[in-house]
Protein backbone atom coordinates (compact mmCIF):
# COMPACT_ATOMS: atom_id res chain seq x y z
CA UNK A 1 0.00 0.00 0.00
CA UNK A 2 1.26 3.66 -0.58
CA UNK A 3 1.71 6.04 1.46
CA UNK A 4 -1.14 8.35 -0.28
CA UNK A 5 -3.24 5.53 -0.25
CA UNK A 6 -2.94 4.89 3.58
CA UNK A 7 -3.11 8.69 4.15
CA UNK A 8 -6.54 8.24 2.62
CA UNK A 9 -7.84 5.65 4.12
CA UNK A 10 -6.71 7.06 7.63
CA UNK A 11 -8.65 10.56 6.37
CA UNK A 12 -11.93 8.28 6.01
CA UNK A 13 -11.61 6.79 9.25
CA UNK A 14 -10.56 9.63 10.98
CA UNK A 15 -13.87 11.46 8.91
CA UNK A 16 -16.06 8.51 10.04
CA UNK A 17 -14.70 9.06 13.58
CA UNK A 18 -15.60 13.03 13.77
CA UNK A 19 -19.32 12.28 12.23
CA UNK A 20 -19.75 9.58 15.57
CA UNK A 21 -19.08 12.75 17.18
CA UNK A 22 -15.83 12.27 18.57
CA UNK A 23 -13.83 15.16 19.72
CA UNK A 24 -12.01 16.37 16.79
CA UNK A 25 -9.07 16.08 19.05
CA UNK A 26 -9.16 12.73 19.88
CA UNK A 27 -10.11 11.84 16.00
CA UNK A 28 -7.06 13.28 15.19
CA UNK A 29 -4.85 12.10 17.56
CA UNK A 30 -6.07 8.42 17.45
CA UNK A 31 -6.00 8.41 13.90
CA UNK A 32 -2.48 9.94 13.47
CA UNK A 33 -1.46 7.15 16.59
CA UNK A 34 -2.55 4.74 15.00
CA UNK A 35 -1.22 5.68 11.42
CA UNK A 36 1.89 6.54 12.74
CA UNK A 37 2.32 2.38 14.33
CA UNK A 38 1.91 1.02 11.80
CA UNK A 39 4.08 3.05 9.26
CA UNK A 40 7.01 2.77 12.11
CA UNK A 41 6.17 -0.78 13.11
CA UNK A 42 6.67 -0.06 16.33
CA UNK A 43 4.54 1.02 19.09
CA UNK A 44 7.78 2.29 21.49
CA UNK A 45 9.03 4.61 18.57
CA UNK A 46 5.62 6.32 18.98
CA UNK A 47 5.34 6.48 21.90
CA UNK A 48 8.92 8.04 22.55
CA UNK A 49 7.56 10.37 19.20
CA UNK A 50 4.77 11.41 21.08
CA UNK A 51 6.35 12.42 24.38
CA UNK A 52 9.13 14.22 22.12
CA UNK A 53 6.41 16.13 19.69
CA UNK A 54 4.18 16.82 23.15
CA UNK A 55 7.09 19.21 24.29
CA UNK A 56 7.63 20.58 21.39
CA UNK A 57 4.48 21.63 19.92
CA UNK A 58 3.64 23.30 23.46
CA UNK A 59 7.21 24.66 24.65
CA UNK A 60 6.67 27.36 21.36
CA UNK A 61 7.20 30.76 22.53
CA UNK A 62 4.70 31.82 20.20
CA UNK A 63 1.71 29.91 21.33
CA UNK A 64 1.51 32.17 23.91
CA UNK A 65 -0.28 34.50 21.98
CA UNK A 66 -3.22 32.82 21.94
CA UNK A 67 -4.39 33.10 25.55
CA UNK A 68 -3.26 36.06 25.82
CA UNK A 69 -5.77 37.30 23.30
CA UNK A 70 -8.28 35.09 24.52
CA UNK A 71 -7.98 36.54 27.77
CA UNK A 72 -8.28 40.11 25.95
CA UNK A 73 -11.15 39.13 24.82
CA UNK A 74 -13.09 37.93 28.00
CA UNK A 75 -11.86 41.05 29.84
CA UNK A 76 -13.23 43.35 26.59
CA UNK A 77 -16.63 40.68 27.18
CA UNK A 78 -17.43 42.11 30.72
CA UNK A 79 -16.11 45.52 30.58
CA UNK A 80 -19.26 46.85 28.52
CA UNK A 81 -17.17 47.92 25.52
CA UNK A 82 -19.71 45.62 23.25
CA UNK A 83 -22.34 47.55 24.79
CA UNK A 84 -20.65 51.23 23.99
CA UNK A 85 -20.38 50.10 20.59
CA UNK A 86 -23.45 49.01 19.79
CA UNK A 87 -25.35 52.15 21.24
CA UNK A 88 -23.04 54.70 19.40
CA UNK A 89 -23.46 52.60 16.11
CA UNK A 90 -27.48 52.41 16.79
CA UNK A 91 -27.57 55.97 17.72
CA UNK A 92 -26.22 56.83 14.69
CA UNK A 93 -27.65 54.53 12.29
CA UNK A 94 -30.76 53.62 13.69
CA UNK A 95 -32.93 55.71 12.21
CA UNK A 96 -32.45 54.58 8.82
CA UNK A 97 -33.89 51.57 7.45
CA UNK A 98 -32.33 48.69 8.47
CA UNK A 99 -30.00 50.71 10.82
CA UNK A 100 -29.90 48.73 13.56
CA UNK A 101 -29.51 45.93 11.96
CA UNK A 102 -26.24 47.61 10.09
CA UNK A 103 -25.49 49.18 13.39
CA UNK A 104 -24.97 45.40 14.77
CA UNK A 105 -22.64 44.60 11.82
CA UNK A 106 -20.31 47.77 12.97
CA UNK A 107 -20.55 47.14 16.20
CA UNK A 108 -19.55 43.12 15.54
CA UNK A 109 -16.46 44.64 13.62
CA UNK A 110 -15.14 46.63 16.41
CA UNK A 111 -15.62 43.93 19.48
CA UNK A 112 -13.64 41.78 16.73
CA UNK A 113 -10.86 43.98 16.98
CA UNK A 114 -10.29 43.82 20.48
CA UNK A 115 -11.85 39.94 20.97
CA UNK A 116 -10.34 37.57 18.79
CA UNK A 117 -12.61 35.50 18.30
CA UNK A 118 -15.83 34.90 16.23
CA UNK A 119 -17.50 32.51 18.83
CA UNK A 120 -16.97 34.84 21.46
CA UNK A 121 -18.21 38.08 19.02
CA UNK A 122 -21.60 36.22 17.91
CA UNK A 123 -21.68 35.52 21.48
CA UNK A 124 -21.02 38.74 23.12
CA UNK A 125 -23.10 40.89 20.39
CA UNK A 126 -26.04 38.34 20.34
CA UNK A 127 -26.45 39.43 23.96
CA UNK A 128 -26.61 43.30 23.12
CA UNK A 129 -28.04 43.39 19.87
CA UNK A 130 -30.57 40.57 19.59
CA UNK A 131 -33.23 42.26 22.00
CA UNK A 132 -33.28 45.27 20.50
CA UNK A 133 -33.82 44.50 16.67
CA UNK A 134 -36.96 42.69 18.22
CA UNK A 135 -38.26 45.03 20.55
CA UNK A 136 -37.99 47.58 17.21
CA UNK A 137 -39.74 44.70 14.86
CA UNK A 138 -36.79 42.93 12.74
CA UNK A 139 -37.67 39.81 11.44
CA UNK A 140 -36.42 36.83 13.18
CA UNK A 141 -34.80 35.75 9.86
CA UNK A 142 -32.75 38.85 9.74
CA UNK A 143 -31.75 39.64 13.69
CA UNK A 144 -30.31 36.03 13.79
CA UNK A 145 -28.78 36.40 10.31
CA UNK A 146 -27.10 39.13 10.82
CA UNK A 147 -25.27 38.63 14.36
CA UNK A 148 -24.23 34.88 13.01
CA UNK A 149 -22.56 36.74 9.93
CA UNK A 150 -21.76 39.53 12.04
CA UNK A 151 -20.32 37.52 14.44
CA UNK A 152 -17.18 36.05 12.17
CA UNK A 153 -15.57 39.49 11.82
CA UNK A 154 -13.87 38.51 14.92
CA UNK A 155 -12.17 35.70 13.03
CA UNK A 156 -10.58 38.26 9.84
CA UNK A 157 -10.25 41.47 11.50
CA UNK A 158 -6.95 41.34 13.06
CA UNK A 159 -6.35 40.84 16.04
CA UNK A 160 -7.11 37.21 14.88
CA UNK A 161 -6.48 33.74 16.95
CA UNK A 162 -6.82 31.78 13.74
CA UNK A 163 -4.79 34.13 12.19
CA UNK A 164 -1.95 34.37 14.56
CA UNK A 165 -2.19 30.03 14.45
CA UNK A 166 -1.90 29.87 10.68
CA UNK A 167 0.97 32.43 10.58
CA UNK A 168 2.78 29.80 13.05
CA UNK A 169 1.98 27.05 11.25
CA UNK A 170 3.44 28.42 7.87
CA UNK A 171 6.56 30.27 9.34
CA UNK A 172 5.17 33.84 8.16
CA UNK A 173 5.13 37.29 9.56
CA UNK A 174 1.75 37.63 12.20
CA UNK A 175 2.32 41.69 11.66
CA UNK A 176 2.26 40.99 8.11
CA UNK A 177 -0.56 38.68 8.56
CA UNK A 178 -2.54 41.41 10.86
CA UNK A 179 -2.38 44.01 7.63
CA UNK A 180 -3.29 41.44 4.82
CA UNK A 181 -6.39 40.82 6.37
CA UNK A 182 -7.05 44.64 7.81
CA UNK A 183 -8.48 45.75 4.03
CA UNK A 184 -10.66 42.28 3.37
CA UNK A 185 -12.12 42.62 6.78
CA UNK A 186 -13.41 45.80 6.17
CA UNK A 187 -14.25 44.99 2.88
CA UNK A 188 -16.42 42.26 4.88
CA UNK A 189 -18.20 44.36 6.99
CA UNK A 190 -19.42 46.95 4.63
CA UNK A 191 -20.25 43.85 2.17
CA UNK A 192 -22.42 42.50 5.15
CA UNK A 193 -24.39 46.16 5.74
CA UNK A 194 -25.10 46.07 2.16
CA UNK A 195 -26.30 43.11 2.28
CA UNK A 196 -28.77 44.20 5.03
CA UNK A 197 -30.00 47.47 2.97
CA UNK A 198 -30.74 45.82 0.01
CA UNK A 199 -32.75 43.21 2.30
CA UNK A 200 -34.20 45.89 4.12
CA UNK A 201 -35.61 47.19 0.58
CA UNK A 202 -37.05 44.04 -0.80
CA UNK A 203 -38.63 43.10 2.71
CA UNK A 204 -39.80 46.61 4.06
CA UNK A 205 -41.63 44.88 6.70
CA UNK A 206 -38.22 42.96 8.32
CA UNK A 207 -37.21 45.88 9.30
CA UNK A 208 -38.40 48.31 11.27
CA UNK A 209 -36.62 51.76 11.58
CA UNK A 210 -35.86 53.27 15.18
CA UNK A 211 -36.79 56.56 16.34
CA UNK A 212 -34.07 59.46 15.31
CA UNK A 213 -31.70 60.38 18.20
CA UNK A 214 -30.31 63.99 18.58
CA UNK A 215 -26.94 64.46 18.22
CA UNK A 216 -25.67 65.37 21.69
CA UNK A 217 -26.96 61.95 22.47
CA UNK A 218 -25.42 60.87 19.32
CA UNK A 219 -21.79 62.08 20.19
CA UNK A 220 -22.19 61.36 23.93
CA UNK A 221 -22.37 57.52 22.76
CA UNK A 222 -20.00 57.99 20.34
CA UNK A 223 -17.19 59.67 22.85
CA UNK A 224 -18.18 56.10 25.16
CA UNK A 225 -16.37 54.10 22.57
CA UNK A 226 -12.78 55.50 22.78
CA UNK A 227 -11.50 52.49 25.01
CA UNK A 228 -11.88 50.20 21.67
CA UNK A 229 -10.34 52.83 19.58
CA UNK A 230 -7.78 53.55 22.02
CA UNK A 231 -6.54 49.80 23.10
CA UNK A 232 -7.30 48.94 19.46
CA UNK A 233 -4.70 52.01 18.19
CA UNK A 234 -2.49 51.09 21.23
CA UNK A 235 -2.09 47.11 20.04
CA UNK A 236 -1.98 47.44 16.42
CA UNK A 237 -0.32 50.65 16.34
CA UNK A 238 2.50 49.09 18.53
CA UNK A 239 3.32 46.23 17.27
CA UNK A 240 3.26 48.70 13.98
CA UNK A 241 5.91 50.94 15.37
CA UNK A 242 8.10 48.45 16.59
CA UNK A 243 7.27 49.12 20.40
CA UNK A 244 6.23 45.43 21.02
CA UNK A 245 6.19 42.23 19.16
CA UNK A 246 2.37 40.83 18.37
CA UNK A 247 2.93 38.42 21.65
CA UNK A 248 3.86 41.94 23.84
CA UNK A 249 1.22 43.44 22.26
CA UNK A 250 -1.41 40.64 23.37
CA UNK A 251 0.15 40.91 26.44
CA UNK A 252 -0.68 44.72 26.96
CA UNK A 253 -4.03 44.83 25.24
CA UNK A 254 -5.20 42.39 28.05
CA UNK A 255 -3.75 44.42 30.85
CA UNK A 256 -5.06 47.21 28.87
CA UNK A 257 -8.96 45.77 28.54
CA UNK A 258 -8.41 44.68 31.81
CA UNK A 259 -8.12 47.92 33.91
CA UNK A 260 -10.89 49.25 31.71
CA UNK A 261 -13.05 46.62 33.18
CA UNK A 262 -12.15 47.16 36.30
CA UNK A 263 -12.38 51.12 35.85
CA UNK A 264 -16.31 50.68 34.57
CA UNK A 265 -16.65 48.13 37.18
CA UNK A 266 -17.64 45.37 35.16
CA UNK A 267 -14.40 43.05 36.35
CA UNK A 268 -14.22 42.71 40.28
CA UNK A 269 -12.68 39.66 41.65
CA UNK A 270 -15.34 37.09 40.78
CA UNK A 271 -15.46 37.96 37.38
CA UNK A 272 -11.32 37.99 37.13
CA UNK A 273 -11.44 35.06 38.23
CA UNK A 274 -14.24 33.68 35.75
CA UNK A 275 -12.29 35.46 32.46
CA UNK A 276 -8.78 33.37 33.78
CA UNK A 277 -11.34 29.79 33.66
CA UNK A 278 -12.84 30.59 30.58
CA UNK A 279 -9.33 31.54 28.92
CA UNK A 280 -7.83 28.42 30.51
CA UNK A 281 -10.48 26.25 29.21
CA UNK A 282 -10.42 27.89 25.59
CA UNK A 283 -6.94 27.58 25.74
CA UNK A 284 -6.42 23.77 26.49
CA UNK A 285 -9.70 22.95 23.92
CA UNK A 286 -7.32 24.90 21.45
CA UNK A 287 -3.93 23.28 22.41
CA UNK A 288 -5.37 19.60 22.74
CA UNK A 289 -7.06 20.62 18.56
CA UNK A 290 -3.31 21.37 17.93
CA UNK A 291 -1.83 18.22 19.57
CA UNK A 292 -4.37 15.97 17.64
CA UNK A 293 -3.45 17.96 14.60
CA UNK A 294 0.08 17.54 14.75
CA UNK A 295 -0.13 13.62 15.88
CA UNK A 296 -2.09 13.58 12.53
CA UNK A 297 0.17 15.32 10.24
CA UNK A 298 3.42 14.01 11.62
CA UNK A 299 1.89 10.44 10.20
CA UNK A 300 1.46 12.20 6.92
CA UNK A 301 5.05 13.16 6.76
CA UNK A 302 5.75 9.84 7.41
CA UNK A 303 3.83 9.08 4.32
CA UNK A 304 5.12 11.77 2.43
CA UNK A 305 1.68 12.76 0.97
CA UNK A 306 2.26 16.91 1.15
CA UNK A 307 5.01 15.98 -1.05
CA UNK A 308 3.24 13.21 -3.08
CA UNK A 309 0.43 15.24 -3.75
CA UNK A 310 2.84 18.65 -4.71
CA UNK A 311 4.14 16.42 -6.95
CA UNK A 312 1.17 15.16 -8.90
CA UNK A 313 -0.28 19.01 -9.13
CA UNK A 314 2.86 20.00 -10.70
CA UNK A 315 2.77 16.64 -13.06
CA UNK A 316 -1.02 17.34 -13.88
CA UNK A 317 -0.28 21.04 -14.72
CA UNK A 318 -3.43 21.81 -14.05
CA UNK A 319 -3.73 26.20 -13.72
CA UNK A 320 -2.51 27.24 -10.52
CA UNK A 321 -6.05 29.07 -10.19
CA UNK A 322 -8.04 26.41 -10.89
CA UNK A 323 -6.25 24.68 -7.84
CA UNK A 324 -6.78 27.19 -5.82
CA UNK A 325 -10.64 27.49 -6.87
CA UNK A 326 -10.56 23.47 -5.44
CA UNK A 327 -8.84 24.03 -2.23
CA UNK A 328 -11.34 27.13 -1.33
CA UNK A 329 -13.94 24.30 -2.05
CA UNK A 330 -13.00 22.03 -0.36
CA UNK A 331 -13.10 23.90 2.48
CA UNK A 332 -16.34 25.26 2.20
CA UNK A 333 -17.62 21.68 2.34
CA UNK A 334 -15.11 20.80 5.16
CA UNK A 335 -16.85 23.76 6.74
CA UNK A 336 -20.41 22.26 7.03
CA UNK A 337 -19.18 19.53 9.18
CA UNK A 338 -16.15 20.85 11.26
CA UNK A 339 -14.94 23.78 13.46
CA UNK A 340 -12.51 26.50 11.86
CA UNK A 341 -9.72 25.65 14.09
CA UNK A 342 -9.47 21.70 12.93
CA UNK A 343 -9.49 22.67 9.45
CA UNK A 344 -6.86 24.95 9.35
CA UNK A 345 -4.68 22.77 11.65
CA UNK A 346 -5.45 19.36 9.34
CA UNK A 347 -5.58 21.24 5.72
CA UNK A 348 -2.31 23.65 6.31
CA UNK A 349 0.09 20.71 6.49
CA UNK A 350 -1.32 19.40 3.14
CA UNK A 351 -2.24 22.79 1.20
CA UNK A 352 0.14 24.65 1.75
CA UNK A 353 3.49 22.24 0.29
CA UNK A 354 1.15 22.92 -3.20
CA UNK A 355 0.68 26.14 -2.85
CA UNK A 356 4.09 26.77 -2.61
CA UNK A 357 4.89 24.63 -5.80
CA UNK A 358 2.45 27.40 -7.71
CA UNK A 359 3.19 30.22 -9.83
CA UNK A 360 0.62 32.97 -9.43
CA UNK A 361 2.61 35.86 -10.33
CA UNK A 362 3.71 36.35 -6.79
CA UNK A 363 7.24 36.33 -4.25
CA UNK A 364 6.80 33.07 -2.16
CA UNK A 365 5.80 35.15 0.67
CA UNK A 366 3.41 37.28 -0.93
CA UNK A 367 1.45 33.98 -2.01
CA UNK A 368 1.76 32.76 1.76
CA UNK A 369 0.13 35.83 2.73
CA UNK A 370 -2.66 36.09 0.30
CA UNK A 371 -3.80 32.61 0.62
CA UNK A 372 -3.55 32.97 4.41
CA UNK A 373 -6.28 35.46 4.06
CA UNK A 374 -8.39 33.55 1.35
CA UNK A 375 -8.31 30.34 3.28
CA UNK A 376 -9.36 32.30 6.66
CA UNK A 377 -12.40 34.03 4.80
CA UNK A 378 -13.62 30.81 3.92
CA UNK A 379 -13.04 29.32 6.73
CA UNK A 380 -15.41 32.10 7.96
CA UNK A 381 -17.98 30.88 5.76
CA UNK A 382 -18.54 27.37 7.23
CA UNK A 383 -19.20 29.20 10.60
CA UNK A 384 -22.38 30.19 9.29
CA UNK A 385 -23.59 27.30 6.92
CA UNK A 386 -25.28 24.44 7.99
CA UNK A 387 -25.43 21.66 9.71
CA UNK A 388 -22.30 22.55 12.40
CA UNK A 389 -22.43 26.32 11.90
CA UNK A 390 -21.36 27.33 15.31
CA UNK A 391 -22.43 30.79 14.93
CA UNK A 392 -25.49 29.77 14.15
CA UNK A 393 -26.23 27.38 16.86
CA UNK A 394 -24.72 30.35 19.70
CA UNK A 395 -27.27 32.91 18.27
CA UNK A 396 -30.49 30.18 18.15
CA UNK A 397 -29.68 29.33 21.58
CA UNK A 398 -30.13 32.75 22.30
CA UNK A 399 -33.38 33.13 20.07
CA UNK A 400 -35.32 30.66 21.03
CA UNK A 401 -38.31 31.57 19.87
CA UNK A 402 -36.98 31.63 15.78
CA UNK A 403 -36.66 28.33 14.08
CA UNK A 404 -33.59 27.02 13.05
CA UNK A 405 -34.73 27.47 8.97
CA UNK A 406 -35.51 30.81 9.54
CA UNK A 407 -31.93 31.08 10.79
CA UNK A 408 -30.82 29.41 7.88
CA UNK A 409 -32.55 31.82 5.41
CA UNK A 410 -31.54 34.59 6.94
CA UNK A 411 -28.10 34.09 6.54
CA UNK A 412 -27.90 33.02 3.04
CA UNK A 413 -27.36 36.79 1.91
CA UNK A 414 -24.83 37.51 3.92
CA UNK A 415 -22.87 33.67 2.84
CA UNK A 416 -23.52 35.07 -0.29
CA UNK A 417 -21.27 38.21 0.27
CA UNK A 418 -18.82 36.03 1.12
CA UNK A 419 -18.50 34.08 -1.82
CA UNK A 420 -18.81 37.69 -4.01
CA UNK A 421 -15.96 38.60 -1.72
CA UNK A 422 -13.77 35.79 -2.20
CA UNK A 423 -13.96 35.81 -5.84
CA UNK A 424 -12.80 39.56 -5.80
CA UNK A 425 -10.10 38.53 -3.64
CA UNK A 426 -8.75 35.81 -6.10
CA UNK A 427 -9.14 38.28 -8.85
CA UNK A 428 -7.07 40.75 -7.34
CA UNK A 429 -4.75 39.77 -4.59
CA UNK A 430 -3.20 43.27 -5.00
CA UNK A 431 -6.24 44.30 -2.31
CA UNK A 432 -4.35 42.02 0.33
CA UNK A 433 -1.13 42.33 -0.36
CA UNK A 434 -1.94 46.05 -0.33
CA UNK A 435 -0.87 47.41 3.11
CA UNK A 436 1.72 44.44 3.26
CA UNK A 437 3.09 46.55 0.46
CA UNK A 438 2.83 49.74 2.00
CA UNK A 439 4.14 49.34 5.36
CA UNK A 440 7.10 46.90 4.73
Amino acid sequence: MSGLELALIAFALMLAMIFLRLPIAAAMGLTGFLGTWYVLGNPNAVLNQMKTLSYDTFSSYSLTIVPLFLLMGQFATRSGMSEALFRAAADWLGHRKGGVAVAAVGACAGFGAVCGSSLATASTMGQVALPEMRRYGYSGSLATGVLAAGGTLGILIPPSIILVIYAILTEQNVVKMFAAAMIPGIIAMLGYMAVVMIYARLRPDAAVTAPRVPYAQRFRSLARTWPVLGIFGLVIGGIYAGWFTPTEGAAVGAVATGAYGVWTGGLNARSFLTCVLETAKTTGTIFLIILGAQVFNTFLAFTQTPQAMADWVTAAELAPFVVLAIMLIVYLVFGCVMDSLSMILLTIPIFFPIIEALDFGLSPEETAIWFGVLALIVVEVGLITPPVGMNLFIISSMARDVRMSETYRGVAPFVASDLIRVVILVAFPAISLYLVRLLF
